[in-house]
């Protein structure tokens, strides 16, 4: 089946889409039973050095790719704010990640100079990604973000009329990053006729309190990045300050998943 159609087909039913950051933690993802996968672009960012949001259109793309083709899974892109604020920008970001082996991918309606954008020209955005998407015979599926919970904005109100603005604007999939209580999420999804996908925060609703709340898909963002990341700086600090190695002990554990992940997807 076409990847496209099966991701826009898994949104019939509530599942879990994770994040890796590279290859090899696409491939044991892949293999751990996730039926798709979206890339993420704070853990894409780190893995080469940088903060989120430092990575060119170019690499952002050529890393889509290389995730699209690591498993058969459809893969979701993280493209930021499209890279660039003005529609027509958008619109060839999207037209140049039709041309990949990606299923979907998400625009953003924030940059980082530019803030959040207003409502209008944010709708916008959503159309010219929607109409370049369209061009493809098996268009991607387009993930419409709504930044103000994740940018100190929590207004709740003003996020339902951004995503409904979004729905009618074509989107496929509206998103609210950080919305952090079961109420918050039910309150959205009452008020959209598209699925929603919602982010697992710290502390925050688990996935089946999320999926209970109506949530269609639920994303990891940088969490497992972060949480690899965590583990390295945990192992480091042992060595340094006490010379064991307690966490190599704990980490044969996943030894054998890891290679048979890799050695199946190879």
């Amino acid at each position: 089946m076409d990847l496209r159609q099966r991701f826009r087909d898994l949104h019939a039913t509530p599942f879990v889409i994770p994040n890796p950051w590279d290859v090899g933690s696409a491939r044991i993802l892949a293999s751990l039973g996730f039926p798709a996968l979206a890339t993420t672009s704070a853990g894409f960012a780190n893995a080469l050095g940088r903060p989120d949001g430092r990575v060119t259109r170019e690499e952002a793309l050529a890393h889509c790719r290389q995730i699209a083709e690591a498993t058969p899974l459809p893969v979701s892109a993280d493209l930021e704010n499209g890279f660039g604020d003005a529609p027509e920008q958008v619109a060839e970001t999207v037209a140049l990640a039709s041309r990949t082996g990606l299923a979907g991918c998400s625009i953003e309606d924030y940059a980082q100079e530019a803030g959040l954008y207003p409502k209008e020209l944010a709708v916008e955005r959503v159309r010219a990604a929607v109409e370049a998407s369209r061009q493809d015979p098996s268009p991607l599926v387009i993930t419409a973000r709504c930044e103000n919970f994740l940018r100190g904005k929590p207004d709740l109100a003003d996020t339902i009329a951004r995503l409904q603005a979004y729905q009618e604007a074509g989107a496929d999939v509206l998103y609210a990053p950080a919305l952090a209580t079961v109420e918050q999420v039910r309150s959205v999804v009452a008020e959209l006729d598209r699925p929603l996908n919602a982010l697992i925060l710290p502390g925050g609703p688990t996935v089946r309190d999320l999926f209970a709340a109506g949530a269609a898909r639920v994303s990891t963002g940088s969490a497992l990045a972060v949480a690899a990341q965590d583990a390295l700086v945990q192992a480091a600090r042992e060595l340094l300050e006490s010379g064991t190695q307690e966490f190599f002990a704990r980490a044969r554990g996943s030894v054998g998943a890891v290679r048979e992940a890799l050695c199946v997807y190879s």
